[in-house]
């Protein structure tokens, strides 16, 4: 379980390590571009119940840690769906891998 360390003095956002690696491309891509979004999840198990919001700014001190030693492989259609929510009124929100099915 990954985390998200966000400005001064506020708590850790626990993210599964898969989903926060796709998530740091995205964040990633959107804070060099020098735009201000928001972000959504659900708590993780073992968080209170029910889910949250962060305003995401350029200026904020941002810090992404994983459990994991190796990044993953990256879902090139699960980043461009987050890369969709990202670009909505509503902003990033925290959606399931899309998987790559096999052509037939």
């Amino acid at each position: 379980m990954g985390t998200i360390q966000y400005g001064a003095g506020t708590e850790p956002v626990h993210i599964e390590d898969r989903a926060l690696a796709h998530l740091k491309v995205v964040i990633a891509t959107k804070l060099r571009r020098n735009e201000s979004f928001t972000l959504s999840w659900k708590h993780a198990e073992g968080d209170p119940v029910g889910r949250s919001t962060i305003w995401l700014h350029p200026s904020i001190p941002l810090r992404f840690t994983f459990d994991d030693v190796e990044a993953p492989q990256l879902n090139l259609k699960w980043i461009e769906q987050l890369m969709h929510t990202a670009g909505s009124t509503a902003g990033i929100q925290l959606v399931d891998e899309v998987l790559e099915t096999p052509a037939e």
